[in-house]
């Protein structure tokens, strides 16, 4: 017994010995500063001199005399409405049809998930070239006469342009609904092709709902990702002079940014980063309570 007892203590201190690393680096570069913030958001505090205690001024003058937030979180809300659905769409159009048996297949899957392997920046500067006035997108349309937008020089361009960029990495989902599909047990197929389902039927009906975990997954951390923007936005979208470009496409963290680091407004910033926090939140919650109604596992007995 005792030795027993000796072995579990050696492996407990073991095991705490390892997880350290991970806890002082959760504790001190996450949890800190998460709890720091939220003090820091209820002050004035330029991040040079010591934060003057406000309480919820910072919070309130967002919400009720701040233009500027309730335009930068519609343009969030734009841009995640229509990257998470159209990225979850492409994937699995792209999944299908890469499951099927068709030459160069393993070639194909390469080409669709090597845009994810890029550079963030280095894909922006791709895509500024792409999406100029006279870059290669407006010229193929303009073969089919129609005279394309200057997209990222017009405000009202901005977003579809930033939603354009993001379909270019959806390959991360593609390869995971592939991956699933591969999953799903050849006799279903087989047993639907006996009662005389055809492929839509056979899609619709046993593909579907064994992608639905995936589905979820893919749409949580778009969702996520898009509400978090800003690479794109702060690298395509000009500033100065095209200001209203700019201002047509602004997303909530570009705007926390240039509060944080261009006005240093410290503590305003951090309101702000709460009241986005909360907005994900919010979302994410209402995706987990919507999931029972559309989400199949095949484990679960309901």
């Amino acid at each position: 017994m005792a030795t027993t007892t000796t072995r579990r203590r050696r492996e407990a201190l073991w095991f705490y010995l390892f997880v350290s690393p991970w806890v002082i680096g959760f504790l001190v570069f996450l949890f800190g500063p998460m709890i720091a913030s939220v003090y820091y958001s209820m002050t004035d505090w330029d991040s040079f001199t010591a934060p003057a205690w406000v309480g919820l001024q910072n919070y309130v003058t967002l919400l009720t005399d701040d233009p500027r937030f309730w335009r930068t979180l519609w343009h969030t809300f734009y841009y995640a409405a229509v990257s998470v659905p159209l990225g979850l769409v492409l994937g699995l159009w792209l999944a299908n049809l890469l499951n099927k048996q068709v030459r160069a297949r393993k070639l194909l899957r390469t080409l669709i998930y090597l845009p994810t392997l890029v550079p963030l920046v280095a894909t922006a500067m791709i895509f500024r070239q792409v999406l100029a006035p006279n870059g290669p997108l407006n010229d193929s349309l303009g073969l089919f006469g129609v005279s394309g937008p200057a997209w990222l020089l017009d405000g009202d361009w901005a977003i579809p342009a930033l939603v354009v960029m993001s379909a270019w990495s959806a390959g991360a989902a593609t390869v995971l609904l592939l991956a699933a599909m591969k999953g799903i047990p050849r006799e279903l197929y087989e047993a639907a092709e006996v009662d005389g389902a055809g492929a839509v039927r056979q899609f619709w009906s046993i593909t579907l709902p064994h992608l639905t975990p995936i589905i979820f997954f893919n749409l949580i951390m778009g969702m996520i990702g898009a509400f978090q923007v800003f690479a794109q936005v702060y690298i395509l979208v000009p500033k100065g002079k095209l200001r209203a470009a700019y201002d047509g496409a602004e997303t909530m963290v570009p705007y926390l940014f240039d509060e944080a680091f261009g006005n240093y407004h410290m503590g305003y910033a951090s309101a702000i980063s709460w009241l986005l926090f909360l907005v994900v939140l919010v979302f994410t919650l209402i995706a987990f309570r919507t999931a029972r109604r559309w989400v199949f596992y095949e484990t679960e007995v309901k």
